[in-house]
């Protein structure tokens, strides 16, 4: 009789940032500059790669494939977050609810695929490196990339069709900026221990061993770093790895902090802070990171600028 009590929830209603209406307007101006930037640096990249030969290399290739995901992840979330604070709150429905936690699920667990795949392209770079040509070839890079679409589907299907086959009921207000598992999480009614746990495993499944893999390759890139003998030799080296390396700490270092973390002691506000930044601003930084960093990438820039000013 009381669960037939029960008032069933069929919206979700974002809240995110409502409680200072003083800043919803200057953080909707300043939110819309990061993702035009994301949008326009993502896109710089992956033409960038496209027009310059010196750039058709299998870390590139997948550097391009990082940039369209980055893209497609932050587009999940933020113009849903610009509607927020230009409204003073945004109602999603059930199903739009579901949508953008899939998207957002497989988006993320693409990046990090794509991560890891870096990280063992940078160790056959270092360690295998007579055999780079041979291992990667272009078969071998589209199966991996293949494979990273693949895993991203079934590492965001189960935990959404977990997810939203739990009861909703009561308050619908979601303090966060948009469909994420630990806020819907705080919605539920009823004995949805099991599920929460199939959802929790699944969810997390993802960083972990993806963090294995990354660390796994980077230990042997040290090992092989170590053994060169000129201190020359050893800085060129590092300095193929360095990009990937800053990405990598920056994402899995915000995604371990939110999702692989005692959640007592914390608040809605600093999840808030700790969800823009790996959902909007690293996606942002990323173009920056692979530019700054890398003298092909400049050197391409460079070239490119030239024939547009030549034109």
């Amino acid at each position: 009789m009381a669960e037939k009590n029960l008032s069933l929830v069929s919206e979700f209603l974002l809240i995110a940032f409502t409680d200072c209406p003083q800043w919803t307007f200057p953080l909707f101006l300043l939110f819309l500059f990061i993702y035009l930037l994301t949008l326009l640096g993502n896109l710089g990249m992956i033409a960038l790669i496209h027009m310059d030969g010196r750039l058709h290399t299998p870390m590139y290739f997948f550097l391009g494939h990082l940039s369209f995901v980055d893209m497609c992840y932050s587009s999940v979330v933020v113009p849903q977050m610009l509607a927020v604070l230009l409204e003073r709150g945004a109602a999603l429905s059930y199903p739009r609810c579901a949508a953008q936690f899939f998207l957002f699920t497989f988006f993320g667990s693409i990046d990090c695929y794509l991560l890891a795949i870096m990280a063992y392209d940078r160790y056959v770079a270092v360690c295998r490196p007579l055999l780079y040509v041979t291992i990667m070839t272009e078969k071998a890079r589209w199966g991996l990339v293949a494979g990273a679409y693949g895993a991203g589907v079934s590492s965001a299907f189960v935990p959404t069709v977990t997810a939203f086959s739990l009861s909703f009921c009561g308050n619908n207000e979601i303090d966060f900026i948009f469909c994420d598992l630990p806020p819907l999480l705080k919605l539920t009614c009823g004995d949805s221990y099991t599920q929460e746990v199939v959802i929790i495993v699944f969810a997390v499944f993802v960083i972990p061993a993806c963090v294995v893999a990354i660390v796994v390759s980077y230990l042997f890139i040290v090992v092989a770093i170590v053994r060169i003998p000129s201190a020359g030799g050893r800085a060129k080296t590092f300095s193929t790895c360095a990009s990937h390396l800053t990405a990598v700490s920056l994402f899995f270092g915000t995604l371990i902090f939110m999702y692989l973390r005692d959640n007592s002691g914390h608040s809605s506000q600093e999840d808030r802070v700790v969800s823009v930044f790996y959902t909007t601003v690293i996606p942002m930084l990323n173009p920056l990171i692979y530019s700054l960093r890398n003298k092909e990438v400049k050197e391409a820039l460079r070239k490119v600028l030239k024939r547009a000013e030549l034109s």
